[in-house]
């Protein structure tokens, strides 16, 4: 049996879920958000303020041509990755590689199909509505699986990996900037900047709701004559750590190894891929919690009073 940390049918299986997020993303843009000329957030709305300057110089005859949304995404990338190099693990860097360069393309391509397109063209609101619904689905799914594609959402992650900021709302503040920038820069009026707005909003909650469904904590028990492997596996893969209690079969009259591991929701399909690579027998028990606070999980934040009457934090 291959070891956990190769790559697996389950690990292309999240590829094959994170290339089926960014198509649902690309789509949306180019078919329902790009057509209506509305800036939206994010790398995507950045290289659509690039796009429709440089079409306005090309059509002026300052500018060779209009720079595709595509070739700007993938240019800032670059640099918004190099960032995130110290703070974010490995894996989600190659992801966050995998994920910016299949977008770039998968908008790169479509936005000549869609460019004089509109699949809604007599209904301007519907289609910003229907575009923001299918794009929140898709970075959503695309986060789920571990993914990223890349711009905003790098930022995204590395806030949330030092605060309790949801992905989501971080986008939002992030993206607020490139939509008021095509106030500046393109001359767009205030109602145009509200629809770029209200697209970012929109994203951004259908964004929380796929992916909160998987915040929450759960809590595993695990028995298995294989625990220390096991243990030393989920530190060290899963990075999450093991409590190990001692216990006795009351059946059997035998000492057992239990393994009591706490992880975030979205956590557990690697932990049962550890234990069921290493004890495919082993019993397992999981049950959601209501509040887990900590290193590596949520920050409890109470204002204590000091022996002085004075509040703190901490």
């Amino acid at each position: 049996m291959p070891k956990f940390n190769k790559l697996t049918w389950m690990d292309a299986r999240d590829y094959l879920f994170i290339v089926f997020g960014l198509a649902l993303y690309a789509f949306g843009f180019t078919a329902l958000i790009l057509p209506q000329k509305v800036v939206m957030g994010g790398m995507a709305g950045l290289g659509s303020v690039v796009y429709f300057l440089t079409l306005r110089l090309h059509e002026a005859g300052n500018f060779p041509f209009a720079i595709p949304v595509g070739i700007t995404m993938y240019a800032v990338n670059f640099i918004l990755l190099a960032m995130a190099l110290r703070i974010v693990d490995k894996t989600f860097v190659i992801r966050t590689l995998f994920g910016m360069t299949v977008l770039s393309v998968l908008i790169y391509l479509a936005q000549p199909l869609f460019a004089n397109i509109s699949l809604l063209p007599d209904d301007h609101t519907l289609s910003l509505v229907l575009g923001s619904a299918i794009m929140g689905v898709g970075i959503g799914t695309v986060f789920i699986h571990n993914g990223s594609s890349g711009g905003t959402d790098i930022i995204a992650a590395m806030v949330n990996k030092r605060s309790n900021a949801t992905i989501g709302r971080t986008m939002m503040v992030c993206d607020f900037f490139i939509v008021g920038s095509a106030y500046f820069v393109l001359g767009y009026s205030i109602s145009e900047i509200v629809y770029g707005l209200l697209v970012t909003v929109m994203t951004g909650y259908m964004c929380d709701l796929i992916i909160n469904s998987n915040r929450q904590a759960v809590q595993f028990t695990i028995f298995s004559p294989k625990w220390e492997e096991i243990a030393t596996a989920i530190n060290n893969d899963a990075n999450r750590g093991c409590t190990v209690i001692q216990g006795m079969g009351w059946y059997s009259k035998q000492e057992v190894k239990m393994l009591l591991v706490m992880c975030r929701k979205i956590e557990s399909v690697t932990i049962y891929r550890i234990v069921k690579s290493i004890d495919n027998e082993a019993l397992i028990t999981q049950a959601n919690v209501n509040g887990v606070y900590g290193k590596g999980f949520d920050t409890l934040k109470l204002k204590m009073k000091t022996p002085e009457g004075n509040q703190d934090g901490k």
